[in-house]
């Protein structure tokens, strides 16, 4: 029982977001460096002839080099299991991207310290303080011109909402970086400038503020502004606070570059010391335990046809509680009938293995035979419960599709079903109405052509595309009401979603605020649950 606690303990399960190019799939590759998972990093853009990025598999991210699907990767440190979800930082990333912040435990917030908080960042940080997990901050690219720190620090708190605590801080940037003050151990981590793929430590130095010998290191207008900063930070900043960092209300902040491997495995060191194990989930039968000795999981993403030459379809769970071993029994509560879970495995990108044992707090994928949806709970408890169910984002761009040979219908349906089950698009038809033609939701535009590029490659269906003009789309909450029955500007349009759920889809805010006034009780949520 006692390894089995520590198993769990032991397990560090995080989420990384950006904006598109903040350099996410750079850092993640950097902490899989030390992790040994890998013994050289990709250059990440996807140049003719370089290595493509090690988290990225699916072949539309390898032409374009952006990461489309979110990826898990798995490796030990330092006597942590750690568990990095990789989500798309692209700005046509999908509802994936929310989905997968359902399965972390924390995430890390990566920020271009030439550009601040960009747009995306801000609806992934939403999803994060929708949750109350905890968040990091690492500020990117610190070896190119920056911002100024403290209005980047005010940027993150005024446009996000949340306190910041700077663990460390930088010493000039671009052509002028020297590297960064570590405020706790009271050093400075000089910075050479190697190259671009470093795997070698930062020196540190021992750094009294005021020491003579830091004139020469730093030089002596970096050296003052250093000690003005700290100053100001000691007695202006906001103190450190444990208990708000662990409830998302206070980010450690760090300064570091990931290309030149700069100020990462500081970083990754104090996220494993200050971030937790799992933590216990709720389900309809209350909080449940991750040391519980019931296994239980739930499913956070489906991916179909990872690998063509097997058109396979794979379940990706978090589990939640206990210890999973292949080929167990497990009770699929939503389906209401055991099954056994045999064909199991963990990604690295796309190296697949097989897992025998895997804790609280890891990822796996189950081979899915199509009995699996988001949000469904297996569990062994003898008393089944449920977790709470993943919500439905909603979508910002929506378009009609329809086949181009209306003798594929069939294969036109059981495409868009399936792509529509792994929640990469949503769709929405007429009230009452079939699928010969249906309105396709996306969160991000490029899940369109993705689309199209899968029903082509792995259907053989062809499809017309006519974008729309709604970017709003509301769910009635009023169980008993007819949509036909609404008052609703002539632009406005009622449809229904895959789960027979009942939606506005709206061109502007106006036209929101118009539906409310003008009937009475109309409850409308930006959220389907």
């Amino acid at each position: 029982m006692k390894d089995f606690v520590e198993q769990i303990q032991k397990r560090r399960t995080f989420a990384i977001i950006s904006h598109p190019d903040a350099g996410k799939t750079t850092l993640t590759e950097k902490l899989l460096l030390y992790g040994g998972a890998i013994q050289q990093a990709g250059i990440v853009k996807g140049k003719k002839g370089a290595r493509a990025a090690v988290s990225d598999w699916m072949e539309i991210e390898k032409q374009r080099g952006i990461s489309v699907t979110s990826s898990v990767l798995q490796f030990e440190y330092d006597g942590y299991c750690i568990n990095i979800l990789d989500t798309p930082g692209h700005q046509d990333f999908s509802e994936d991207t929310y989905r997968t912040l359902m399965a972390a435990d924390s995430a890390v917030m990566v920020i271009d310290a030439a550009k601040g908080v960009e747009a995306q960042t801000k609806k992934l940080f939403k999803v994060c303080t929708m949750r109350g997990i905890p968040i990091f901050t690492f500020i990117n690219k610190m070896d190119r011109e920056a911002r100024n720190p403290f209005d980047l620090l005010e940027e993150i708190e005024q446009v996000l909402g949340i306190e910041t605590y700077p663990m460390n801080w930088p010493i000039g940037s671009g052509k002028d970086f020297k590297g960064v003050y570590d405020r706790n151990a009271k050093e400075i981590l000089a910075f050479q400038n190697v190259g671009k793929v470093g795997t070698q430590q930062a020196q540190k130095i021992e750094a009294h503020l005021g020491d003579e010998n830091l004139d020469q290191l730093l030089t002596k207008p970096l050296h003052d502004t250093l000690k003005d900063d700290i100053e100001l930070l000691d007695g202006a900043a906001y103190e450190f606070d444990k208990d708000k960092v662990d409830h998302g209300k206070l980010t450690p902040v760090f300064f570091g570059s990931a290309l030149t491997n700069f100020g990462v495995e500081p970083f990754l060191a104090d996220f494993l010391r200050l971030s937790m194990p799992p933590l216990p989930r709720t389900s309809d039968r209350g909080e449940i335990d991750p040391c519980s000795e019931d296994f239980s999981a739930f499913v956070f993403k489906i991916q179909a046809n990872m690998n063509k030459a097997h058109r396979d379809r794979i379940a990706f769970m978090r589990i939640c509680s206990g210890r999973f071993e292949r080929g167990m029994d497990v009770y699929h509560v939503q389906g209401g009938k055991k099954i056994k879970l045999s064909q199991s495995t963990q990604l690295m990108a796309s190296e697949r293995e097989t897992v025998d044992e895997a804790f609280a707090g890891d990822i796996i994928g189950i081979f899915d035979p199509g009995v699996f949806s988001i949000g469904d709970t297996i569990t062994t408890a003898k008393v089944p419960f449920a977790y709470a169910g993943i919500p439905t984002f909603a979508p910002e761009h929506f378009a009609r599709i329809s086949q181009v040979d209306t003798m594929k219908r069939k294969q036109f349906v059981k495409g868009m079903e399936q792509i529509a089950q792994e929640g990469a698009i949503q769709i929405f038809k007429e009230l009452g109405g079939g699928m010969e033609e249906v309105i396709v939701g996306v969160v991000g535009v490029l899940q369109f052509e993705v689309l199209e590029y899968r029903l082509k490659n792995e259907y053989n269906v062809d499809i017309r595309r006519n974008d729309l003009s709604y970017s709003y789309i509301r769910w009635i909450e009023n169980e008993d009401l007819d949509p036909k029955t609404l008052n609703l500007t002539s632009d406005t349009r009622r449809v229904e979603d895959f789960k027979g759920r009942r939606l506005l889809l709206f061109t502007s805010p106006w036209n929101i605020d118009w539906a409310l006034e003008h009937n009475e009780g109309l409850r409308l949520s930006e959220v389907g649950r």
